[in-house]
């Protein structure tokens, strides 16, 4: 996964990445559980992709779902992979599976 992705430890942390991020944030939820693993690692090398190609556009954030459960029930995750696209700490669209990096391009650029 890019540098680019943060990967709070906890909700405070996450929390803090949304407060000090002046650009619109995509937090991408993943999971731990069997079903959840192998999705959630594709998806990891898109949102990687995204973050390198919409740096200074885009703060990419990777939130495990067992380790940011405040975030999780904020934003209603009920599965993983999710994404929630925030401005200004507010959501603004919500997107669940795996995409294809055009797919997922086709999702920031629609809200960004």
């Amino acid at each position: 996964m890019a540098k680019r992705v943060h990967r709070p430890r906890e909700d405070a942390e996450f929390s803090f990445i949304l407060e000090m991020s002046r650009v619109p944030v995509l937090a991408y939820f993943t999971g731990t559980w069997p079903k959840a693993i192998e999705p959630c690692r594709v998806m990891d090398l898109v949102v990687g992709d995204i973050a390198d190609d919409y740096t200074g556009r885009l703060t990419a954030v990777r939130a495990d779902i067992t380790r940011c459960p405040a975030a999780t029930k904020q934003y209603e995750i009920t599965g993983a992979p999710s994404y929630v696209l925030l401005k200004e700490g507010k959501a603004v669209a919500h997107g669940t599976g795996p995409m294809a990096i055009t797919e997922m391009r086709k999702f920031l650029d629609s809200h960004l």
